[in-house]
């Protein structure tokens, strides 16, 4: 699906089209789900759909960062690009460049040093699911973690994204 010849900007238009896919599913099966009263089909289609759309989030933000990593010699890309765009005065960005990278790995490994320290970050572009008692009695798996069915999520990354793309070819 993730051509190599398309350009990054290509690629997160494409990755977009398919969310709004995912996420039409979801809202689908949450009514379906929500009139059926129990966890049939409905349940198994937004599981579905929802691990779709978190599955795209992760392919697009790893895409970016294979896309754009030629602009750093080496070391982290997200951790590199989130200086880079502080140097320059774009903190806003570089927090939330930041802050996705988080999410994303905790979509990718669940809870871990990404999931503790997004619950330590005062702001976040998504929602982040906490359990009483913490980060410790939280649910294990990425997508119980990061709700990615919350109203703008893949948005809000995909623009990310291009903004920072942007960003790092006009230096």
């Amino acid at each position: 699906m993730m051509d190599a010849s398309q350009s990054l900007p290509e690629l997160v238009s494409a990755a977009k089209a398919n969310a709004r896919t995912f996420e039409d599913r979801i809202v689908e099966a949450s009514n379906l789900v929500a009139e059926q009263a129990t966890t049939g089909t409905g349940g198994e289609e937004l599981r579905s759909a929802t691990q779709g759309l978190k599955d795209t989030a992760i392919d697009i933000f790893s895409v970016f960062e294979a896309r754009m990593q030629h602009h750093f010699k080496r070391g982290p890309f997200s951790r590199k690009l989130r200086s880079l765009l502080a140097e320059a005065g774009e903190v806003e960005l570089a927090d939330r460049v930041y802050q996705y990278y988080l999410m994303t790995n905790v979509l990718k490994h669940g809870k871990g040093a990404s999931y503790r320290e997004l619950l330590d970050t005062p702001t976040t572009h998504f929602t982040i699911k906490t359990a009483e008692g913490g980060a410790e009695a939280a649910p294990v798996s990425g997508e119980d973690l990061i709700d990615v069915t919350a109203p703008g999520f893949f948005d809000g990354l995909a623009d990310t994204i291009l903004e920072a793309f942007n960003f790092l070819e006009k230096k």
